[in-house]
């Protein structure tokens, strides 16, 4: 089982990125896939999340109207759209896939800095 992302960087404040994470060795397309993400210091916390067909989506207070999560089933790839980005945005993301069993990449680090 291998969750991985990419797209992480660092970007200054108002810009964009966009997060993958292709996953490989379950069954992707029966897992609920979300977004956490941990800065220093503080707890890992839900971003965002995306039922297994993508017709149900969550997202954290702090991220409406800016993230967008979506998914390929085709690619087993889930995606999260980050616009309009803060500082406060800085930490590791990480994606999770969870039903039968709860698994989790290795993360990607989002730093936004003037």
């Amino acid at each position: 089982v291998q969750l991985v992302e990419s797209g992480g960087g660092l970007v200054q404040p108002g810009e964009s990125l966009r997060l993958s994470c292709v996953a490989s060795g379950f069954t992707f397309i029966r897992y609920y896939m979300s977004w956490y993400r941990q800065a220093p210091g503080k707890e890992r916390e839900l971003v965002a999340g995306i039922s297994s067909d993508g017709g149900t989506l969550d997202y954290a207070d702090s991220v409406k109207g800016r993230f967008t999560i979506s998914r390929d089933n085709a690619k087993n790839t889930v995606y999260l759209q980050m616009n309009t980005l803060k500082s406060e945005d800085t930490a590791v993301y990480y994606c999770r896939g969870s039903w039968l069993f709860t698994y989790w990449g290795q993360g990607t680090q989002v730093t936004v800095s003037s």
